[in-house]
């Protein structure tokens, strides 16, 4: 098998060598788009492994990017997206990654964080096998590992991969408190402790998409799925 592929849409050209020139560097295949409607071309024609995708871009910008990359796969294997952004807004970081986004980073960042974060999620993808098993109750809250699903009291909620990936594991032992870290090294890969904050920002897309009373907080520790009363 050759180099993994991994497609660059960016619009700050300085950035988006200097990540090119540091990917291909660790060995990989870089393409890179400088504008929406060029991302969503490119990851048409190549199908990359990966894309690390700017959020603010000419044409059409970095979420509807997501949504079209994502949503051109269907029944296929998604790419993840680890999504690069000049604001630290959390309700921007909430939609991207609603719409698929499996991780983000805010400017500046440092090259080696990012290569990093890069072989995580590709060695998250390569170690996702389809998901055998019986369907799992938590109260009202019902998971199907082999068909992805997921229902609220008989209403489907559509997750993005990372989020079914993340409540799978919270499922598997309800009650049970995971840290952060925890979270961090079985749903991402991640062994170094960094991103917790896209922990958080999934659990918080995982509760709107779910309702209250699902998912708890235990202050200063991490997350559990409430089990039933």
């Amino acid at each position: 098998m050759g180099a993994p592929v991994i497609c660059v849409v960016e619009d700050e050209q300085v950035i988006a060598a200097a990540v090119a020139a540091r990917l291909r560097a660790e060995g990989f295949a870089v393409e890179v788009a400088h504008d929406g409607p060029a991302g969503v071309e490119l990851c048409r024609r190549v199908r990359p492994d990966l894309v690390v995708l700017d959020l603010m871009l000419p044409g059409i910008d970095g979420l509807e990017v997501c949504r079209r990359v994502q949503g051109e796969r269907p029944g296929g294997r998604v790419p993840p997206v680890l999504m690069l952004t000049a604001r630290d807004d959390e309700t921007d970081m909430l939609i991207g990654l609603a719409v698929g986004a499996d991780d983000y980073m805010t400017k500046p960042f440092s090259a080696r964080e990012l290569v990093a974060r890069v072989r995580a999620l590709l060695r998250r993808v390569e170690r996702r096998p389809a998901p055998l098993g019986e369907a799992t109750r938590v109260g009202m809250l019902e998971l199907d590992p082999a068909s992805r699903r997921v229902t609220v009291e008989g209403r489907d909620v559509h997750l993005t991969p990372t989020e079914f990936d993340l409540l799978t594991l919270l499922a598997g032992r309800p009650g049970v408190v995971y840290t952060r870290e925890q979270l961090l090294a079985d749903v991402w890969g991640y062994r170094d402790g960094s991103g917790q904050r896209t922990v958080d920002s999934h659990v918080r897309g995982l509760r709107r998409k779910l309702g209250p009373g699902h998912v708890r907080t235990v202050h200063g520790v991490g997350y559990a799925l409430e089990p039933p009363a």
